[in-house]
């Protein structure tokens, strides 16, 4: 038995700070919460603090940016061992930050058919290295030329980096069936998809519909018939609605929906991963001038949904887009949805329950019995600011500790 003892603990499904607070913690599960100790077992003291729930980032891409990353040549030099490697410090990084699991929202990169999301969860929960919980949705589904056709990025001539169909490029009903079935063989626990145009990459419009309303409506199918969720980039409001209407279960982005997509988003019950803290602070300074051009029409415009969503009633969960901001720096979107008007404690819960509920993941997002004890520590009180989550000085994952800087 292990006691966490600290100045504050806090229980974000109902705002209850307890103070002062403990949790008692044996092997990986919470045995209880409470300013009680268990008799006899360690205890460690974490001083002036408030204990929470470890964070969940619902849209990160793991295998992308860190180190050593260089736009536009990293794709056609980067080969998939290096791309592991670079995972290592990139989940390394998410997990000391306070992010105990994490959705890799989709390969796109070119991987010769591996999901090297699937085989990063497997190295982190054989214990072999350091990093969140991840939920892999292994190679994004796309038709040749969407947004996260790895070509469009850099606008590749012809014949430079070749992908397959294994590698997510899927056109028509019969081969995004096939491409789903893929994800799921080889390790998918979710299904992404392209569902729109996206703002850096050359694809056209942010907004456009990427797929037709039947190859959508067989993603789904296939996916739900597996007991899989199917999330999907979109930014336009028509191509949310086809998304929605079609039974995909979360929209990443949105940044361009209107009142009526917002109701209907609302209506049945369908996440939303804002993603909005990128619109401020993503480094497009080496992007090509008429990508700018699309980031400074549309991410002003985008900083506006959170509230709108907000108070239709729309489900939200956190979510980084990182690398688009950096691997280890996920606060800054708690940060961000709290100045869009979101509440610090709304913005926890989308960050803890709402990401456990998104994932169907019934051990986590609590400071309760029986529950994974994945739990972290900052200074200060994050219902009055938001910010000390970006000064993290805990993390236990699973009742280890991977964190600890008790001043």
């Amino acid at each position: 038995m292990l006691t966490l003892k600290a100045a504050r603990v806090l229980h974000v499904e109902t705002g209850e700070i307890e103070q002062p607070g403990a949790v008692v913690v044996d092997g990986d599960r919470i045995v209880s919460p409470g300013a009680g100790q268990a008799p006899g077992g360690e205890v460690l003291d974490l001083g002036d603090v408030t204990l929470l729930p470890g964070l969940m980032d619902m849209e990160v891409n793991l295998l992308m940016g860190g180190r050593g990353e260089i736009p536009g040549l990293s794709p056609v030099q980067d080969d998939p061992p290096l791309r592991m490697l670079r995972a290592v410090g990139n989940a390394r990084r998410t997990l000391r930050s306070g992010f105990t699991t994490v959705r890799n929202l989709g390969l796109f990169v070119k991987t010769g058919g591996y999901l090297l999301d699937v085989a990063l969860a497997k190295a982190i929960d054989a214990g072999w290295i350091d990093g969140p919980r991840i939920v892999p949705a292994g190679h994004a589904i796309t038709p040749t030329g969407g947004h996260l056709d790895p070509t469009m990025f850099a606008a590749y001539a012809p014949g430079i980096m070749p992908l397959s169909l294994e590698e997510g490029i899927a056109n028509g009903v019969d081969e995004v069936r096939k491409a789903v079935r893929y994800q799921i063989k080889h390790g998918a626990r979710l299904i992404k998809v392209c569902a729109s145009g996206g703002v850096m990459s050359h694809t056209g419009t942010p907004g456009a519909q990427h797929y037709s309303d039947e190859e959508f409506r067989a993603i789904v199918d296939e996916a739900h018939r597996r007991g899989l969720k199917v999330a999907a980039h979109t930014h336009g409001a028509e191509a949310v609605r086809a998304a929605v209407e079609a039974g995909i279960d979360c929209i990443e982005h949105g940044f361009l929906l209107d009142d009526d997509t917002i109701a209907l988003m609302a209506e049945r019950g369908t996440f939303l991963v804002p993603t909005t803290a990128l619109t401020e602070y993503m480094d497009i300074s080496h992007a090509a001038p008429e990508l700018r051009d699309k980031a400074a029409e549309i991410f002003p415009r985008a900083q506006g949904v959170v509230a709108k969503a907000l108070k239709a009633g729309v489900r939200m969960a956190v979510g980084t887009d990182a690398p688009a901001i950096p691997h280890g720096r996920g606060a800054q979107e708690l940060i961000a949805l709290v100045q869009r008007g979101m509440t610090p404690l709304e913005v926890l819960r989308a960050a803890t329950v709402n990401a456990a509920e998104l994932i169907d993941a019934e051990d986590r997002g609590r400071i309760a019995p029986g529950l994974l004890a994945d739990l972290i520590a900052v200074p200060g009180n994050p219902l009055e600011d938001i910010s000390v989550t970006s000064d993290v000085r805990f993390v236990m994952k699973g009742g280890k500790v991977f964190r600890d800087e008790r001043g």
